[in-house]
């Protein structure tokens, strides 16, 4: 594994992992989610499994975020976290290990980040895996109205929405109203067509951020292979061992079938 700096378009420094298997047929970029950071149990089994199928994998903590880069917490927008994948993706072309066509996989936030990009550049991407992914700003508004509505009044009547990172207890995490507004300018649905290559959709049954049902909207608008799993019992990010294993079943799986598609 080798580790790597570098500054995105507004200077901030970015830092991530390249782990690169003897024989590579592949490339793959993966992202985290909001608040997330490359080392959560779920990202690591998201590269882990595509490296175990001979994919060189970067795996990069997004700025704005709780990871290793720079930037803080209460400036991340959606736009910002699909330009570092952005700039990331243009300094790999100067690299020797870079391939194309690649594979994109994201969570949440990087679900939505992974998917625009094919939308914007879909004869660069191979295919891709936008997991329990941000359909569109709406959508995510509609699903904090519905499942945490107290949450969503208090957050927009003062401001300021504050949480506890399960995954680093003790880093609290604020976010300013002006996210929710800024994700409200964000759909992927209206160039869904665009995503002719194989894409992997999986989310958790119980998942209040991205559920199932806006999941399914997008997968029905995507005109190329696709498949679809619901994952019993768990939710939006998956900690449990139970959902990681169905989590790398799910996508070895799929993996293994795209060694038959160009590049």
């Amino acid at each position: 594994m080798q580790i790597f700096k570098i500054k995105n378009r507004k200077n901030l420094e970015i830092v991530g992992e390249i782990s690169i298997p003897g024989k590579s047929i592949g490339l793959v970029f993966v992202l985290h989610g909001l608040g997330g950071f490359r080392q959560q149990n779920h990202i690591q089994t998201i590269a882990k499994t595509f490296f175990e199928n001979n994919y060189t994998v970067v795996n990069f903590d997004a700025t704005n975020s709780i990871g290793e880069s720079e930037g803080k917490y209460e400036d991340t927008t959606m736009r910002n976290h699909y330009e570092d994948l952005v700039d990331v993706v243009n300094w790999s072309k100067t690299q020797d290990w870079y391939k194309k066509p690649f594979v994109l996989a994201g969570h949440s936030l990087g679900g939505f980040a992974v998917a625009k990009y094919a939308e914007e550049y879909p004869q660069e991407v191979k295919a891709i895996f936008p997991y329990a992914l941000v359909v569109s700003g709406k959508l995510s508004l509609e699903a904090s109205k519905k499942f945490k509505i107290n949450e969503i009044t208090d957050w927009e009547k003062t401001g300021w929405t504050t949480r506890q990172s399960a995954s680093k207890p003790g880093t609290e995490l604020r976010l300013p109203w002006s996210h929710m507004k800024e994700r409200l300018k964000h759909d992927l649905q209206p160039n869904a067509s665009k995503l002719t290559m194989p894409v992997l959709f999986v989310v958790g049954e119980k998942d209040e951020f991205c559920p199932p049902e806006h999941q399914k909207i997008l997968y029905d608008l995507v005109p190329g292979p696709k498949e679809f799993y619901v994952v019993f019992g768990a939710p939006h990010t998956f900690k449990e061992i139970e959902y990681l294993n169905k989590l790398k079943e799910i996508l070895d799986s799929w993996i293994k079938k795209l060694v038959n598609l160009p590049g």
